[in-house]
């Protein structure tokens, strides 16, 4: 956007704990009570959502059940059903595209408006984001939060500002006050890691990346560098797609001495196949084919896929990728980077009209 460019109005939509609210709407006896919707503690199952009760103990998605029932003896535990999440999912986005075709869907209760024109003529991005909150509330009785801002980095902050249930502005003439409140972890994709690096730079605040030399800051997160300082002064130029859809989702690490330990490997792997099922389950979506990859210690770097039926199972997963890498060199050669992803995503109502694969014949693929 250049300087002169009016701003747009972008919208930034999350529901609130949306699986376990719909669990607790649905349910009185759950009203009030936590609840983690999720696999079994027993197994190996993991947390695909919490209610706001249940957070209050610690428990939060991805973790594994067990230590959610550790912190939250009181835990309520539901086992997920999709194919209604997605029915009030549809609801929800139905909602959204009657008044802007700009609707880009991150997941089944997340979502990216851009107002800036909308069906009702309104020109304040807050007073379209009130409208949607009190429209979402009477077709679903379930609450929405809102963040409104110039471009998508923005609003997906402001949207977390004041959950549940809230409503941040943040007005192009507010924008740097804003920013000088932000930590540094608050720049997107900025995981616990790559923060270190940046603490050690220096930065302890989002603003503190605009004044650390480009290079100095290459070297700590390589080609990123560039787009962090863009984000660090408020600067992002995404425009929101309609309909935009993930069409893969992957974990890898890179190491910085070699692993030789094969089995070391194996939970590596399996423990990305685990990551990789969370983030399936989070958007209520199923993967046909597991991709391995390995990346020796002379920089050789080779792949193993494998087709099955569909499965967001976590164990299944982590079971394939541990096969994969059974199909590598990984015993017998030094590894310094693994990698696991998942391919073939389908919703649910995909799989319901499908003819799967029989999962006595997986279809491999090496290269």
């Amino acid at each position: 956007m250049s300087p002169d460019a009016a701003p747009r109005r972008i919208l930034h939509l999350d529901m609130d704990a949306f699986y376990a609210s719909v669990e607790q709407r649905d349910d009185p006896t759950l009203r009030g009570r936590p609840v983690a919707v999720g696999g079994d503690p027993k197994g190996r199952g993991v947390v695909a959502a919490a209610s706001y009760e249940a957070r209050r103990f610690g428990v939060r998605s991805a973790m594994p059940m067990a230590r959610a029932v550790r912190l939250c003896p009181g835990l309520a535990i539901v086992r997920p059903d999709f194919r209604r999440y997605s029915a009030v999912s549809r609801q929800i986005f139905d909602i959204y595209r009657a008044v802007t075709p700009l609707v880009e869907p991150l997941s089944l209760d997340e979502a990216y408006l851009d107002v800036t024109e909308n069906a009702w003529n309104e020109p304040l991005g807050v007073n379209v984001a009130r409208r949607l909150k009190v429209n979402v509330v009477e077709a679903t009785s379930l609450t929405v939060s809102a963040g409104v801002a110039p471009n998508k980095f923005l609003a997906k902050i402001a949207s977390g500002w004041k959950k549940p249930d809230g409503l941040t502005v943040i007005a192009p003439e507010r924008v740097e006050r804003f920013l000088e409140k932000l930590p540094v972890e608050a720049l997107w994709g900025v995981g616990p890691k790559t923060a270190e690096k940046l603490l050690a730079l220096g930065c302890a605040r989002l603003v503190d990346v605009r004044h650390v030399p480009l290079d100095a800051l290459r070297r700590a997160v390589g080609s990123w560098a560039d787009s962090l300082v863009r984000l660090a002064h408020g600067e992002d130029g995404r425009r929101v797609v309609p309909d935009q859809r993930a069409k893969s989702c992957s974990t890898e690490d890179t190491y910085a001495e070699d692993l030789t330990d094969v089995e070391t490997m194996r939970r590596k792997v399996e423990a990305m196949a685990r990551h990789d099922a969370a983030w399936l389950e989070k958007r209520g979506l199923y993967a046909r084919a597991v991709v391995l990859k390995v990346r020796y210690g002379d920089f050789t770097t080779v792949t193993r896929s494998e087709t099955r039926r569909p499965t967001r199972d976590a164990d299944e997963l982590a079971k394939r990728a541990s096969t994969l890498l059974s199909r590598t060199e990984a015993a017998t050669r030094p590894v310094r980077l693994l990698g696991v992803g998942v391919h073939g995503l389908m919703t649910p109502e995909e799989l319901a009209v499908a003819a799967p694969p029989d999962p006595q014949l997986p279809l491999l693929a090496e290269d």
